[in-house]
Order: structure tokens, then C-alpha cells, then sequence
């Protein structure tokens, strides 16, 4: 089996369908609005984080998210993960009523469990959230900063990108960078190249998530391509999204024929009807990817991998057993 590697993955959206049921049994909620015959329902971006803050809402107690990112890692290590990365949101968690603590401590031992009972590693990356606010993203990175956790190694800012300037986040990048979290923002996948020179110019990140859209601008992909910045490209998503029409005109391959460091990962899989194995398989069909090369995607993201040396130089060891 290929071995795989994730970076890009919201934990609240990786909740299958079925969790969510079972969930939403557990709390008397109606889920016929958001999901249908086994899948989430929605139309637009608008809609998809109206099904998604449902979906998350369901999960309210330390169990609840224990057993969250037990069964996505473990889902993952299923078809070849040995390393993933997920965002957590501290929002979510004080929606929930939980603290942040609380909420982080509960996903961590979820992770512990998986990697107990398949091998796989995993990490937390701690983010803001676009949408809520400049001072909630300030509390998260203040949050991720002190949090302690040892599986808490990045800090990111996610949500509605139509919302708010880069600038305004500086702050809140310093304090997570000064803590020695790894730094990762999402930008390029509603708004265009600009969004992603923006990230580049004001806060400076070691990997942009998606990123995709500075395929528009050739010498943003130049500049990417030169400074080592790793895209944590979500292909699946896009096309789902709207943001590209099909796999046919996804730049995935152009991106990566230009020298950018590119990753497959599933960002929210079951909305998307997507998961890390088949965005595996979208490049292999699609982009006419070998498993050599498709090997190469997931050394590209251990060695982009926020995590200590010697976990990632085991990783490294387990790809080139293969």
C-alpha cells in the first residue's frame, strides 16, 4: 500500500456522515437539513459552513472529540496515513462549552489512542478563524502558545478568506512564532494570486494552505517555488468548491512542474465526497502521477512536517523501506 501523508485537514470537518448521525442521536438534533442519504448537504461555501458548524456542534464533550480524531486517524492509517496533521479550533471548543484545554487535551488523546492501535503519528495545528474576529484570533495563538501540549506544534488562521486582511493578523503570527509553533495560513483558494502574496509579504509561513490560486500570477509561482514554501493543496476540495471546474484545469501539475513543493491532502473529506486515499488516487489518474512520484508527495510533506527531528527522520525511515 502507498504510504501517505496529510498536513491539511479540519478535524470538526472530518467527521464522517455516520459520526454525525450517531452524534446527533446522542443529542435529540435534526440532522434532514445537513445530510441526506449518507452525505452532507449544502451548495455553496456559504452553505457548506452552515452544514459544518452543524455537524460541529455535535461535539460537546471530551469523549465527543477523543473520539473524533480517533476514528479519523484511525480511518486514515486504514489506507496508508503513517503521519497527519489537523486543525483544531479553540472557537469550536468555547462554542461547545468546553475550555480550549479541555478540547485540545481531548483531541490529543484521541490521536494517542490511534497511534496505539495503528502506528500512525499525529499533530495538532491550532488556528483562528477568519470570521470570528482579529481578537479571536489573537486569544488562539495566545492559546497554542501556552497551551503546553506536546502534540500542539503549529498555529494557522482558516475560515471565510472574503473576510479580512493578513495585515491584521501579524500580531497574532509573532506570538505563535516567538512560542515555536510551525506557521501555516490559508490563502488562494476563494480569493485570487493576491491572497497569497499578501500571506507571503505579512506573515511570512513556511506552508500556505491550498495556495493554489497563484498559479495566476507566474512570478508568485516563481517566488514560491524559490523560497521552498510548501502548498498544501487540496485538490478534491477545489473542484467541489468551484474554485477550479474540473481536475483537467486544477494546477496541481503545474504548480509542481514549476518547482513548487506541493501535498495532497482532504480538508473536510466527507463534504467534499473525498479522502486522502482518493485525493491519492485524483493525482494518480488525473495528473498521471506514478507511485514514485506519489511517494515523493508524501516525502515532500514529512519533511514540511510540524514535528520534532527524530520523529520525522522515523517517518522518513518507513518511506524508504518501501
Amino acid at each position: 500500500m502507498l504510504l501517505k501523508a496529510e498536513l491539511h485537514c479540519h478535524i470538526e470537518g472530518a467527521a464522517s456522515p455516520e459520526l454525525v448521525i450517531a452524534q446527533a442521536k446522542k443529542y435529540g438534533a435534526d440532522v434532514s437539513p445537513y445530510i441526506r442519504d449518507g452525505s452532507f448537504v449544502w451548495h455553496d461555501f456559504t452553505s457548506f459552513l452552515a452544514a459544518y458548524d452543524f455537524a460541529s456542534d455535535l461535539f460537546r464533550t471530551e469523549e465527543d472529540y477523543a473520539r473524533l480524531s480517533e476514528h479519523y486517524l484511525t480511518a486514515l492509517a486504514r489506507d496508508g496515513a503513517i503521519y497527519s496533521e489537523f486543525f483544531t479550533s479553540p472557537d469550536h471548543a468555547i462554542k461547545a462549552g468546553l475550555s480550549p484545554q479541555a478540547y485540545t487535551d481531548a483531541l490529543g488523546e484521541g490521536i494517542l489512542r490511534a497511534r496505539a492501535k495503528t502506528g500512525i503519528e499525529g499533530r495538532m495545528i491550532v488556528t483562528g478563524v477568519r470570521h470570528v474576529g482579529v481578537d479571536a484570533i489573537e486569544r488562539a495563538a495566545r492559546f497554542a502558545a501556552r497551551c503546553g501540549h506536546p502534540l500542539v506544534t503549529g498555529f494557522g488562521v482558516a475560515g471565510d478568506e472574503r473576510i479580512g486582511d493578513f495585515e491584521d493578523y501579524v500580531r497574532a503570527f509573532e506570538i505563535a512564532r516567538e512560542a515555536g509553533l510551525g506557521i501555516t495560513v490559508h490563502a488562494g483558494e476563494l480569493m485570487g494570486w493576491e491572497s497569497v502574496q499578501a500571506a507571503l509579504d505579512h506573515i511570512k509561513p513556511s506552508r500556505i494552505g491550498h495556495g493554489v490560486r497563484a498559479i495566476e500570477n507566474p512570478d508568485l509561482v516563481k517566488r514560491i517555488a524559490d523560497d521552498g514554501v510548501v502548498l498544501e493543496c487540496c485538490p478534491g476540495s477545489n473542484v467541489a468548491l468551484g474554485v477550479f471546474p474540473s481536475f483537467a484545469e486544477h494546477p496541481f501539475p503545474a504548480l509542481r512542474k514549476a518547482g513548487c513543493k506541493v501535498t495532497l491532502n482532504s480538508d473536510d473529506p466527507p463534504y467534499f465526497r473525498t479522502s486522502l486515499k482518493r485525493e491519492y488516487d485524483i493525482a494518480a489518474e488525473h495528473f498521471g502521477m506514478s507511485d514514485e512520484e506519489l511517494l515523493g508527495v508524501t516525502r515532500t510533506a514529512i519533511e514540511a512536517a510540524f514535528v520534532d527531528r527524530k520523529t520525522k527522520q522515523a517517518l522518513l525511515a518507513k518511506l524508504k523501506g518501501r
